[in-house]
């Protein structure tokens, strides 16, 4: 029997009519992110840095990790570790799974991007994608929101 293929990335999108640096921030600036993704944040914004979030609420957590790629008003890519329930699974040995945010421009506005991969096989791993893929649907709505208040208020 042929060994299993690791599960697909998870692939989110939503749009913004906003600017690509505004946007790119959200990710990039630790007070931002500390306005829709985390409690609190501490994003070192050059490859290398560090991309720490602290998750507080129904499942707190602690996610370290490193900035992988940074390219301004584009993209930016960064290791995850996951929940305490994951833990075991997702946060060692190397490699961790790995966020990627790619920006783009389209009729509506700016397609943000987000893919999550690394993820293994079985039903573990399985687990841990379903709960990343709700985590990430909610927390993208919740940017989309943000964003807006940052620029009307």
């Amino acid at each position: 029997m042929p060994p299993e293929e690791p599960l697909d990335p998870i692939l989110i999108q939503v749009t913004s009519p906003l600017p690509t640096g505004l946007i790119l921030s959200a990710f990039t600036d630790s007070a931002h992110v500390a306005g829709w993704l985390a409690k609190a944040a501490v994003v070192e914004p050059r490859v290398g840095g560090r991309y720490d979030l602290t998750f507080e609420g129904e499942v707190p957590f602690v996610s370290h990790g490193t900035v992988r790629t940074l390219t301004p008003e584009l993209d930016v890519g960064f290791d995850w570790e996951g929940p305490p329930a994951f833990a075991a699974l997702m946060n060692g040995p190397p490699p961790l799974t790995h966020v990627y945010v790619r920006l783009q421009e389209s009729p509506e506005g700016i397609d943000i991007t987000l893919e999550h991969s690394g993820w293994g096989t079985g039903p573990a791993w399985e687990e841990a994608r379903s709960w990343h893929f709700h985590f990430w649907d909610e927390r993208l709505h919740l940017l989309k929101d943000y964003l807006m208040k940052v620029a009307y208020g």
